[in-house]
């Protein structure tokens, strides 16, 4: 008999090929559509949703066969979607307990989920069945929820549950009972074994377990033992666990080929929304998103779009990435669609009752963006000084928002400041004794009383743009007296004296 500490949860998606591709596909809910599988002109149906089942429709129908009912949504089967979207589930599940056996089929997700112990956290067990079916279906997903003290009997019960129930908690001891109107489909059975019973007679799980167990062990061997145990609620299990992947991603392939930016934004908004739903229920926050356009001819397209701080808010992502898009636009016809989010934490702005408020964060992010559509990715940001002697050398970077305390400390004494001119202003220099004795700056005669220098400095000798210079601190007055502290460079290659900056 199972040990009465173990408890498990079952999540069962039928028709999941069908269900993959519509989660990100709303308007196409009311719609009848079937999924294809195989080559033409070999293709069937491999999967279907509710509206193409009232209509008498069916699994393992060729497209002749499909095209003879009420025009419906056919779309090819996609094993990327699949996978993206079992890796959704197992995150949802996860949720709830970090002990995940995954036992899908071709055509259903099923995961068997160890419960014991999760009370305290969730409730009981028909709470923690809401909840977990609740998440599901927040990511799009229409499925079922079983949960018994066997494994087994709550893989087969979720299998043979109507689809208009979702949930289904047994107590320990109601397991044959509950096992015993459900057909043998429920079962992992070969072919021979299947029409062994059919020959029989056996049909349901209680014709099953009413069989005697020695004269089916003599005429099936082991395996006849172990279908016996699991129609009748017995059959011990050895848990299988597996670590589910957590990444943030979506995955679309397009019904057709799409060049107009304005319906690719539509798909990429429910695409969002997903793992805006998927962040928040891990309280996170989308620090990047990721979209990889897969073009017409083989290629892509990536574009990667970075606010000041981590948000949720949809309509913010979609303006952003639409702004990105349209200064990047792909080269070709969009073929399928791919987002990947980094997560991130929620920012928390702590304000005084007197402070002034401070602009919002997301504005001055669409603002930004806005700018460098115009003037240039390379355009916006916040200078930083390159490590080199060359002159006006310095590169952008993105804005950035530190946290925690500054660590720049306030000077005690107030220091002198440079101004850059841009671009130097050429002088006349008068030289003695190989320094500057007296030069014309600006209209203006001036003596030179103290010369600091020469630092001389070159580069780039391997590029034909070489460049060398002299560099010299001066203090000069003019006739008036007025004084004039300045950087003086002379360039040696062309013999050119220049005013760079004056300090203050």
């Amino acid at each position: 008999m199972t040990k009465p500490s173990e408890l498990y949860a079952c999540l069962f998606a039928r028709e999941f090929p069908a269900q993959a591709l519509l989660r990100l596909r709303p308007e196409m809910h009311s719609k009848p559509c079937v999924v294809m599988e195989g080559e033409a002109p070999m293709q069937f149906v491999c999967s279907l949703n509710t509206k193409a089942r009232l209509l008498q429709m069916a699994r393992g129908m060729t497209r002749v066969e499909v095209d003879t009912f009420p025009p419906s949504v056919i779309l090819p089967r996609s094993p990327k979607t699949e996978r993206a979207t079992k890796a959704v589930l197992l995150e949802c599940a996860g949720a709830f307990s970090p002990r995940i056996e995954d036992r899908s089929e071709d055509n259903a997700f099923l995961c068997g989920i160890d419960i014991m112990g999760t009370r305290s956290l969730f409730g009981p067990p028909e709470m923690l069945a809401r909840a977990l079916l609740q998440r599901v279906r927040g990511v799009g997903i229409k499925a079922s929820v079983t949960v018994s003290s066997n494994f087994h009997t709550a893989v087969s019960l979720a299998k043979g549950l109507s689809p208009s129930v979702l949930t289904r908690c047994l107590a320990p001891g109601e397991e044959a009972t509950a096992l015993s109107p459900l057909p043998l489909s429920v079962l992992t059975l070969t072919a021979t074994q299947a029409e062994t019973f059919a020959l029989w007679g056996i049909h349901t799980l209680g014709m099953l377990a009413a069989l005697p167990e020695k004269e089916l062990i003599a005429r099936m061997g082991q395996e006849g033992k172990r279908l016996r145990q699991a129609a009748r609620g017995e059959l011990p299990h050895l848990f299988d666990p597996v670590e589910p992947p957590l990444p943030l991603e979506e995955r679309m392939e397009l019904d057709t080929p799409v060049d107009l930016l304005e319906p690719l934004l539509f798909r990429v908004g429910v695409m969002l929304e997903q793992l805006i739903v998927r962040a928040n229920a891990r309280i996170l926050a989308l620090a990047s998103v990721t979209v990889i356009l897969t073009l017409d001819g083989g290629g892509t397209h990536s574009r990667t779009v970075r606010p000041a701080l981590p948000t949720n808010e949809r309509q913010l992502w979609i303006k952003l990435l639409h702004l990105d898009l349209q200064a990047h636009p792909p080269q070709a016809a969009i073929l399928a669609v791919a987002l990947a989010a980094e997560p991130g934490r929620t920012s928390k702005v702590q304000l005084g009752l007197f402070s002034p408020q401070l602009p919002e964060a997301t504005g001055l992010d669409v603002t930004l963006a806005r700018i460098r559509a115009v003037v240039g990715e390379n355009c916006v940001g916040r200078a930083v000084l390159q490590d080199t002697h060359a002159t006006e050398a310095f590169r952008m970077e993105p804005f950035t928002v530190t946290s925690g305390e500054s660590a720049v400390v306030a000077l005690p004494k107030p220091r002198a400041s440079m101004r850059q001119l841009r671009p130097p202003e050429i002088v006349s220099v008068t030289v003695r004794n190989s320094h500057p004795a007296m030069f014309f700056h600006r209209e203006r005669r001036y003596m030179v009383e103290r010369a600091y220098g020469p630092w001389l400095v070159g580069g780039d000798w391997w590029n034909p743009t070489l460049w060398g210079f002299e560099q010299w601190d001066l203090v000069a007055h003019s006739q008036n007296g007025a004084m004039l502290c300045c950087c003086m460079m002379r360039d040696l290659m062309r013999n050119q004296w220049q005013v760079a900056a004056l300090y203050d």
